[in-house]
């Protein structure tokens, strides 16, 4: 019993150790983005990548901020709304194929799945050409294609088929008596939906949000392809952050950080459904 017992505090050491040893090594590249982003232009080099800064200055970081603007408040524009309008639609695709079932619903579902094995690369050419068409036919040229709404209608069309599995696989989980009890109460499909089932929704819309906003927000092929320079998000900016004659590592690194706040926000503000939204549904279903 006393080796044993000895055994313990060791291997708890050993796991903190390993635990310390990844934590240091996932740290690591953002110690070097932070102190890259505070030098000026002379100490911003790859050789003292590791050295603080001689002289400190947000000198980088209003100049990135100067030139990510516009690409910040276009990604705003793209990840709201293109997540809210995913989590609507598969938040109700997602209540029919689990609550509602109809003849032909499970191939219906398997349908859905198909489009998340789509690779973006292979929808480009057809993508464009429909795009161009919706603004031939609404005679408002630079909406679909060239502005962010084809870019939105492009997300969300794709997010739908995820969207719609991690709700409908959240949605098994409910009761169905709760489904029987509000039949029985006369409530019909948008009634049962709006009050009993949206309700308990948090962990589902919580999960959709993150996976949604995050996508949006990191897009960058879509957003290279589909927009133009009055429309580009804050990633095509980030990639234009670079100089003629020498590269401005601490504006880069400063319009990286900048630009990745937002998801770490909306991760911080929902990551507490995150898990329990994701593996609802897991082993029911």
């Amino acid at each position: 019993m006393t080796a044993v017992a000895g055994r313990k505090p060791a291997f708890t050491w050993v796991r903190l150790a390993v635990l310390l040893a990844f934590v240091v090594i996932v740290l690591i590249p953002i110690y070097v983005l932070l102190v890259t982003s505070f030098k000026p232009l002379t100490e911003a080099d790859p050789g003292q990548a590791w050295n603080l800064p001689r002289t400190w200055t947000f000198e980088a970081w209003g100049v990135a901020w100067e030139k990510l603007a516009p690409g910040m408040w276009n990604s705003v524009l793209l990840a709201v709304p293109g997540s809210l309008l995913s989590c609507a639609f598969g938040s109700m695709n997602g209540y029919v194929l689990s609550k509602w079932r109809f003849p032909g619903s499970d191939l219906v579902f398997t349908l859905f799945l198909f489009g998340m094995f789509i690779p973006y690369q292979g929808v480009m050419i057809p993508l464009v050409q429909l795009l161009v068409g919706l603004n031939d036919l609404t005679g408002l040229p630079g909406v679909f294609y060239g502005g962010l709404p084809g870019l939105i209608l492009a997300h969300v069309v794709y997010g739908i088929p995820i969207c719609t599995l991690i709700f409908r696989n959240y949605y098994v989980t409910i009761p169905d008596e709760l489904i029987e009890a509000s039949r029985v109460d006369g409530a019909g499909m948008l009634r049962t939906y709006w009050s009993v089932v949206l309700p308990v929704s948090a962990p589902a819309i919580a999960v959709v949000i993150i996976w949604q906003f995050t996508s949006l927000w990191n897009d960058f092929l879509f957003a290279v392809f589909l927009t133009g320079p009055q429309s580009w998000p804050a990633t095509v900016m980030l990639n234009n952050i670079a100089g003629a004659q020498a590269t401005p590592y601490s504006q880069q690194m400063a319009a990286a950080i900048l630009s990745s706040i937002p998801t770490m926000l909306i991760y911080v503000l929902l990551g507490r459904f995150f898990m329990r939204g994701l593996m609802a549904g897991a082993l029911k279903g």
